[in-house]
């Protein structure tokens, strides 16, 4: 594991964890939830990381600005936080070049995210749709897929239901009651994508509903995007992270189908 700075700030690194043999990798940008919030950083998804870097990935476990207090990770919101993981992915094809044991295979990049960082890899999936000049436009290392585990991806019904009791409107600021301020930050706003999409989702899942995958499911389809639901039953938020879970064993094959 080795730890690179993609900016000045405290929280703009990741986490970088390659295979044991050498070869060219596909990469796995794995990007944590936690509703946006400085109460939650990376150290959620290590495990993830460490068990897709054992399956063949360069896994870039992602972490970014948050919304808070605490000035070492704070600051974030949009656009900052979607500003971060983009820098991230695109510092992607400096790191290809300094590796010593193998090299990153830049035309199979799958962004997994869970939660929030289900927003956030929706995001960085559909910033080829952002006009020119939008934050986030005109990617360098664009994805060829994401896996939403539970995610955040229609921000507006978000807000409506106030999922993480008010996180969705502390992410967005003054946007939040500006719908056409909010569409840049929604990746169900951005289909279509043009990148395909498997959302992972448990059906007892009290944290963010199931409602949010099947919606952006049918748009992406409806605006003819490559858009798959896998709804898994009795199985609640946190099990999609749980290494030891059947249910993350189905996360890490959606991103082995999308690396392909």
């Amino acid at each position: 594991m080795t730890l690179v700075r993609y900016g000045p700030h405290p929280s703009q690194h990741g986490i970088l964890s390659v295979p044991d043999r050498p070869g060219l990798w596909p990469v796995a940008v794995v990007i944590h939830g936690g509703f946006w919030r400085t109460a939650y950083d990376a150290d959620l998804t290590s495990g993830p990381a460490a068990d897709l870097a054992r399956h063949g990935f360069a896994a870039w476990n992602l972490e970014y600005r948050r919304v808070g207090d605490d000035p070492d990770r704070g600051s974030g919101g949009w656009p900052a936080t979607c500003l971060d993981v983009a820098a991230a992915v695109d510092r992607l094809a400096a790191i290809g070049r300094s590796l010593e044991t193998g090299g990153l295979d830049l035309s199979r990049v799958v962004a997994i995210g869970h939660s929030a960082g289900g927003q956030l890899a929706g995001w960085l999936a559909g910033r080829g749709s952002l006009p020119a000049g939008a934050p986030g436009a005109s990617p360098r290392v664009p994805l060829t897929g994401f896996v939403s585990q539970a995610g955040v991806l229609d921000l507006q019904l978000a807000l409506k239901e106030d999922l993480g009791s008010g996180a969705v409107r502390n992410f967005l600021g003054a946007r939040a009651d500006d719908p056409e301020a909010v569409s840049p930050a929604c990746p169900t706003a951005l289909l279509p994508m043009g990148v395909p999409s498997i959302c992972v989702h448990g059906t007892a899942d009290d944290d963010v509903p199931l409602s949010q995958s099947q919606r952006f499911v049918t748009a992406a389809r409806r605006a003819g995007d490559d858009s798959r639901l896998l709804a898994l039953p009795g199985i609640d938020h946190f099990a999609l992270i749980d290494v030891t879970s059947s249910a993350w064993a189905a996360c890490r094959a959606a991103v082995r189908e999308l690396a392909r």
